[in-house]
């Protein structure tokens, strides 16, 4: 990898008008004071690489769910997925990946199959980080029907800064593993939710790369993993 594609990413046409908000802003700073200019190029930069899009190797073996966002996982736990798919009144394990304001927010694709619902609920703007915003918050929910027809919901949930959901995909599309299917702007969380008996294969404070982190096996039968924090 050459130095320059270390620090320089593809950045997703979502970020365009807001780089060019914050840099026509810049402009304006530097009229008033250099010292406001630097400050709005930093600022510039900052929304630049918040809208980043790197490319990801995506594990291709079937049965691997894989991250989909980058972030930390903040909760894993039993719940019911949101009523508003429709799927089955039962708990699931729900494995929560928290993004901060620094994190790449592209999200992915937990698994292949076929998009079967896709539905918005308006809401409010809790700390992501907290447990009541998977009830409470602003969400899109998601469930993806696999081709041994066992399903898998996944969230988008609107953080505490977070005023936009945008979903790049419509219900009946098929979709790949590690897909592109959606993007959060400025810090927000997405909620996982395992077919029944699946373990997943992370622990609470793991560091997630969308499209890559295996986060659970449909094919493993060990229980669910713990960890060491050093």
């Amino acid at each position: 990898m050459r130095m320059r594609d270390t620090f320089l990413k593809p950045m997703h046409p979502e970020g365009r008008k807001f780089v060019a908000i914050f840099a026509a802003i810049t402009v304006l700073f530097f009229l008033l004071s250099s010292v406001l200019g630097w400050i709005g190029i930093g600022a510039t930069v900052w929304c630049y690489y918040f809208f980043r899009d790197p490319k990801r190797s995506t594990p291709v073996r079937e049965g691997l769910i894989v991250s989909p966002a980058d972030g930390v996982v903040s909760l894993i736990e039993p719940a019911v997925p949101p009523s508003e798919l429709g799927m089955p009144d039962q708990a699931l394990t729900r494995v929560s990946v928290f993004m901060n304001v620094f994190n790449c927010h592209v999200n992915r694709a937990p698994i292949a199959g076929v998009v079967s619902e896709i539905k918005y609920r308006p809401g409010k703007f809790f700390n992501a980080s907290l447990d009541k915003a998977s009830a409470d918050n602003e969400r899109n929910s998601l469930c993806i029907e696999m081709a041994d027809g066992r399903q898998i919901a996944v969230v988008q949930i609107a953080g505490l800064v977070a005023r936009r959901i945008v979903c790049f995909v419509d219900p009946g599309q098929g979709i790949e593993t590690g897909e592109r299917f959606g993007l959060i702007r400025f810090g927000s969380r997405l909620d996982v939710y395992l077919p029944e008996g699946v373990q997943p294969m992370v622990s609470l404070g793991q560091t997630m790369v969308a499209g890559e982190t295996v986060l659970a096996d449909l094919a493993a039968d060990e229980p669910a993993r713990s960890a060491r924090t050093d």
